[in-house]
């Protein structure tokens, strides 16, 4: 056995000798180790597939955003028309308020006229029949005949300085009681010491005062403008102070927990809650101004509606007394109109009944 084993090892096999590869198999084992290295037939046909797909997206998406640009600007075109039609419907709604409230102001002013051309006609009737004695009542048409004939003798000069002497004593009587109503509004200790006083002095009748105002200032243009001032001061100096007194504490309180200045406070808060009873105030005492103008002028004046009515009565004659009333009466609704104009713009923010 061993011996056959060592033949065998001194033996060699056959199958340790090196194979021997024809040249067609080395051939088929190229092309077999290049194949996979290859590329598939397709392979080179998948970028322009890809870049495709990419212009065909790209398209797509320039086409949705220009159509969405589109939409938005339509959309967009569509908000304006739709604003510019409320704008244009708020603008015609104002319009039609503002017809609406010129038509309801002229129909109150007709309205407020109906009472007085009434009696003016029932008294023209009246007069023109003998009921009323002419002389002692004349009729509205000779009243108008008088006042054309003042006309031509400076009637304007008379008003211009009833006018003026009215509009220095009412600015002077006004400003003084701004500030001191206001004083006594906000500090119950100038209160206490100056209410009482005036309290006692706005009893007094106007005139009364003529002979004091006569003794200390003469009779020139200062003791009327000090008169009408005087007449001025009380209602606006009530209107002040019962306004500021009649603020609500609650904002009060409120303006403090938001630390506001005392400056602030007055601006923001006492102000606009007292201009109410403070516009009321300026009104009566410019009505109050007219009335002590023609106790002023009775004093001795030589020019003025008080100085008409004096020279009326003094040469018994009616019609210039009653010319000289009616002035006053005008003139003094005007001077209200206006008063009553500031008053409305100034509480325009009011939420009111009327």
């Amino acid at each position: 056995m061993s011996s056959q084993l060592a033949d065998i090892s001194r033996t060699p096999s056959a199958d340790t000798t090196p194979p021997t590869i024809a040249p067609r198999d080395l051939a088929g084992l190229a092309t077999a180790n290049a194949a996979p290295a290859a590329r598939p037939a397709g392979a080179d046909k998948a970028p322009a597939a890809t870049a495709g797909d990419r212009a065909t997206s790209a398209a797509r998406a320039h086409h949705i955003g220009t159509n969405a640009d589109t939409g938005e600007r339509v959309a967009d075109a569509e908000r304006g028309r739709r604003v510019g039609v409320d704008v244009n419907e708020h603008a015609t709604v104002a319009q039609r308020g503002h017809r609406v409230g010129a038509g309801a102001a002229w129909r109150r002013w007709l309205l407020g006229a109906l009472l007085p051309v009434m009696a003016l006609v029932a008294l023209e009737l009246a007069v023109r029949s003998g009921l009323i004695p002419a002389n002692l009542l004349p009729a509205p048409s000779q009243i108008v005949d008088t006042l054309r004939d003042l006309g031509a003798q400076g009637l304007l000069g008379h008003i211009a300085a009833s006018t003026a002497r009215v509009a220095a004593g009412f600015a002077a009587g006004a400003v003084l009681a701004v500030l001191l109503g206001a004083a006594v509004g906000l500090s119950r200790h100038v209160e206490a010491l100056l209410d009482p006083t005036f309290q006692a002095l706005r009893a007094i009748p106007s005139l009364a005062w003529v002979p004091l105002l006569l003794l200390w200032l003469g009779i020139d243009e200062a003791p009327k403008i000090t008169l009408i001032a005087i007449g001025a001061f009380f209602p606006v100096y009530m209107g002040v102070a019962s306004g500021i007194r009649g603020v609500d504490r609650k904002l009060i309180e409120v303006a403090r927990l938001y630390r506001l200045s005392s400056y602030a406070l007055t601006k923001r808060v006492l102000l606009p809650a007292a201009l109410p009873a403070i516009l009321t105030g300026l009104r009566n005492g410019l009505s109050l101004a007219w009335m002590f103008m023609v106790a002023a002028e009775l004093i001795a004046a030589s020019k003025g509606l008080g100085y008409l009515l004096s020279d009326g009565r003094e040469t018994s004659r009616a019609d210039i007394v009653l010319a000289a009333i009616a002035l006053l009466a005008i003139l003094g609704k005007i001077s209200d109109s206006l008063m009553a104009v500031i008053e409305q713009r100034s509480l325009a923010w009011r939420d009111s009944y009327a």
